[in-house]
């Protein structure tokens, strides 16, 4: 798909003009408020669309309006989800070049509408032998160039995060994700399982034993010559979950190879990192593995190690997230960064409670937390932040170690975000899970069912603000 800014859409030659409309008023077709409004009294309410076929009256072959409800009410997101109808819409009739006329609106709306387009277009048909031919080839509307030309970029790399955590464990496997790391052009460094051992990362070795699978500990470093900040994003590289000893049952463990999202956000980051060129050095951390019930599969009741020199029983061997976590922690505040962010699919608690509709964030730094949460807002994504009160570490406390890898089911997020806290140091850090909103069992808003890509948009324009 081909975004092209002209001066005027209505005198482009195409399948389909997207007229917009608000409820309440007329559009700027006389055709559509002839038929839609006057005729089929067409109210123009958010996300309503109508299509009006012109009989070659006009220079192209349908008119479609687009419902953008009250005007008071209309927002960059819910013009990106309105517009991102429209296309799929389009696509539906087999439109390859599509118009929009867009009047009315009182804010720069050009980077969320690429945004919605893009975001639209995404399918992913890599292993269906039979494929669909009806993407929308151009699009023409009225819009700010560079504004158009960052949000491809966002959405390139969204559209990168989404493919790899839609792909089966069979093929995103930890060498894999290595693999890809290698391929950006960045100061790229992989750890095997042997210098992971040297390094003492005890916990995240742990996790990679039950498994054919070898780990791998992967680094990348996008620098700059005198940088404005030094920020390290961590993503969580479960490659599959089957919950080890503590097996998970065939239900749950159906999307789990999605329990690498974290690592596919940040893999989909770095990928594009380059062409924004931010003046902030930033560090993309994978501790990647799978957790499998192999012969050697770690325990309960094992005590592991963290490259900290803290010691875990384990209490459950399917909550091992926070185990790689907390090695990959470990290292990445011994960097000299300035901030250390983690993505993760962690908990099945965040999802209970808050749904697929937002992450939670959690973090030792105020000001931090609120920018990421006000960034999220503005990108499209919705953070949730949730405490991080001491008292949740509690039901942590172990006999026989420094703690538990689980405690409560009660405030199990929060539980989840003390326990990663123990191995941060020196350093402002938030915990981002992404468990409800990684990946869809059905369509929401503008995405279709499957990974979504969380995280991306948000960690991308907080870097760029950055520097």
């Amino acid at each position: 798909m081909e975004i092209k800014v002209v001066e005027n859409s209505k005198n482009i030659e195409s399948d389909i003009l997207v007229v917009s409309m608000f409820e309440g008023e007329k559009t700027s077709s006389e055709l559509a408020n002839t038929y839609a409004i006057d005729q089929d009294n067409f109210k123009g309410k958010f996300g309503e669309t109508y299509l009006l076929p012109t009989y070659g009256k006009e220079i192209y072959r349908k008119v479609l309006i687009l419902g953008l409800g009250k005007k008071e009410e209309l927002n960059p997101n819910k013009l990106r989800e309105a517009v991102a109808k429209a296309i799929k819409k389009a696509m539906q009739m087999e439109a390859k070049t599509v118009a929009f006329s867009l009047d009315g609106i009182e804010f720069d709306y050009s980077e969320q509408f690429a945004m919605g387009a893009f975001i639209a277009d995404y399918t992913f048909d890599k292993y269906k032998s039979e494929k669909k031919d009806n993407k929308v080839k151009e699009i023409y509307v009225q819009a700010n160039q560079d504004l158009v030309n960052k949000a491809e970029k966002i959405a390139s790399a969204m559209a990168f995060t989404r493919n790899l955590a839609n792909e089966p464990a069979q093929y995103a496997t930890p060498s894999e994700l290595a693999a890809i790391a290698c391929d950006f052009g960045l100061e790229t460094k992989i750890y095997d399982k042997e210098e992971c051992e040297k390094m003492g990362m005890g916990a995240f070795l742990a996790v990679a034993k039950g498994s054919i699978q070898e780990p791998k500990f992967i680094h990348m470093k996008y620098s700059v010559a005198n940088p404005k900040k030094r920020i390290a994003i961590i993503g969580k590289g479960i490659t599959f979950d089957s919950g080890g000893l503590d097996i998970k049952p065939p239900s749950s463990m159906l999307t789990m190879k999605d329990d690498m999202s974290g690592a596919a956000c940040v893999l989909g980051i770095m990928s594009i990192l380059k062409e924004f060129h931010p003046q902030v050095e930033v560090h993309g951390i994978i501790a990647a593995c799978e957790n499998m019930p192999g012969c050697s599969a770690y325990k309960p009741g094992d005590i592991l190690t963290a490259k900290n020199g803290k010691t875990i029983e384990v209490d459950n061997t399917d909550a091992e997230g926070r185990l790689t976590l907390a090695d990959a922690l470990c290292y990445a505040c011994e960097l000299g960064v300035d901030e250390v962010i983690d993505i993760a699919t962690l908990t099945g608690a965040c999802m209970v409670a808050l749904g697929s509709n937002a992450a939670g964030i959690m973090g030792n730094d105020d000001s931090m937390i609120n920018e990421l949460i006000t960034t999220a807002e503005k990108s499209g994504e919705r953070y949730w932040k949730l405490p991080l009160w001491e008292e949740y570490f509690d039901s942590l406390k172990s006999d026989i170690a420094d703690m538990k890898n689980t405690g409560s089911r009660w405030g199990g997020a929060s539980t989840a975000g003390v326990f990663l806290q123990k191995f941060v140091k020196d350093v402002k850090w938030a915990h981002i899970d992404i468990a409800g909103v990684a990946f869809l069992e059905k369509p929401q808003k503008e995405l279709i069912k499957g990974a979504t890509g969380a995280g991306v948009r948000t960690l991308l324009n907080y870097i760029l603000a950055q520097g």
